[in-house]
């Protein structure tokens, strides 16, 4: 977690983006067969030993919390060579595509509050957010909040209330959107104002309708 926060205690709202599939498109089948190119191990046993077997989940939660201890137990577990920091990102560029309209929703947040990412990721992901997304970086500065710094996944109610007291916000001057309706009910459930992601343009309404709420 970055050290350099902005806190929302007062009037200020905030405003929470999910990244992958709402800021950014992501898609593993673009991603899987890089992977398998880059390390000579087959896609079959790369999705089998590490995403299927659930190590991409406990990394995305915090097990291996930097990047050298997690590219580190890539290769242990999956049997492939000992990527770099780059090499994992030049792979995951492959399945990232920006969403204009999206990241222009985020623009528009921080003319009107405080914005912050809140991301489920493994600890690669958060050293090479500046490569990957620069564009949303530059928005967000220090503003990241990465799953496996928080030591949490969402939907659990603990990554919300861990995001809103780092930057000492209320949940009803909350705005969350994300594309998984797991998590936007997570996020509800503790009165947070949560948009399920479909459209950039039905993102921009729902910001509209939360900044003309009755406080």
């Amino acid at each position: 977690m970055k050290s350099e926060r902005c806190s929302v205690e007062g009037a200020v709202d905030l405003y929470l983006f999910d990244f992958d599939k709402t800021l950014y498109q992501y898609d593993f089948r673009r991603r899987l067969p890089e992977f398998s190119r880059i390390t000579g191990v087959s896609q079959y046993r790369l999705a089998s030993s590490w995403w299927a077997a659930g190590y991409e989940r406990r990394a995305e939660s915090g097990e291996w919390p930097t990047a050298d201890a997690y590219l580190e137990e890539f290769s242990r577990v999956t049997g492939s060579r000992l990527l770099s920091l780059d090499e994992w990102a030049d792979a995951r560029l492959t399945a990232m595509t920006r969403i204009d309209g999206s990241v222009a929703a985020l623009r528009r947040a921080t003319s009107i509050g405080t914005v912050s990412l809140l991301s489920n990721n493994p600890a690669p992901f958060a050293a090479a957010l500046p490569r990957l997304a620069p564009d949303v970086c530059a928005l967000v500065g220090d503003n990241r909040l990465i799953s496996c710094e928080l030591g949490v996944r969402k939907p659990s109610q603990l990554a919300y209330s861990r995001a809103l007291d780092l930057y000492g916000a209320r949940a009803q001057d909350t705005f969350f959107v994300d594309d998984s309706a797991e998590n936007v009910r997570g996020a509800l459930a503790l009165g947070i104002h949560a948009h399920l992601f479909t459209t950039p343009a039905d993102l921009d309404v729902a910001i509209t309708t939360f900044t003309e709420r009755t406080r």
